[in-house]
């Protein structure tokens, strides 16, 4: 698909949940800067056509341990290719659970001009793709993200359950979001 086919595309799904009454827009579970850097091409025009605007997140997948998206981008190079875009939120996402996304989650919130999001799976899937992290145990790795100032938005992914929310919810209650930095 070109640039412009994927423009396209993005547009026609912004207009619909623009229509439907999304408030938010998330681009999400992205592997490619390309495909990011179409999305929020297409977000700005919509957002231009109809003279309005929501918040936009950004949330990033790292797929193994090498620390990279799958078109082979660091995390430090992602966030450089995004800083042109407005963002409430840039985070990661999915491929990972939340032990493993630490690394990559620090430079987020070290680099980051906007706020940090984290939804981790319930750590990693077994032979048979079952997710077996209990919710304590996601809550406990996410909250010390929390307790570190590293994040503002959390959540679950692949895996979580009702019960890893409320997990987190509760975690969350007992930290101070990540101040949002000073920008010169």
């Amino acid at each position: 698909m070109t640039f412009n086919q994927l423009v396209t595309a993005y547009k026609e799904q912004v207009e619909a949940l623009l229509d439907g009454g999304a408030d938010i827009l998330l681009v999400e579970t992205i592997f490619d800067t390309l495909n990011a850097k179409a999305a929020f091409y297409a977000i700005d025009e919509v957002f231009e056509e109809r003279g309005t605007r929501v918040p936009l997140m950004c949330s990033v997948t790292i797929t193994d341990a090498s620390g990279r998206t799958l078109s082979g981008q660091t995390i430090e190079a992602f966030l450089i290719s995004m800083q042109h875009v407005q963002l409430f939120s840039m985070g990661l996402n999915c491929a990972l659970g939340a032990a493993q996304m630490r690394p990559y989650l620090e430079v987020i919130a070290e680099q980051s001009t906007c706020r940090v999001s984290i939804y981790p799976n319930a750590g990693l899937p077994d032979q048979m793709g079952e997710y077996r992290e209990t919710p304590d145990v996601t809550a406990r790795l996410v909250g010390e993200f929390m307790a570190n100032g590293w994040v503002n938005v959390v959540g679950g992914c692949c895996g979580t359950t009702p019960e890893h929310i409320a997990a987190l919810a509760k975690e969350a209650g007992k930290h101070k979001p990540r101040p949002l930095p000073v920008l010169a």
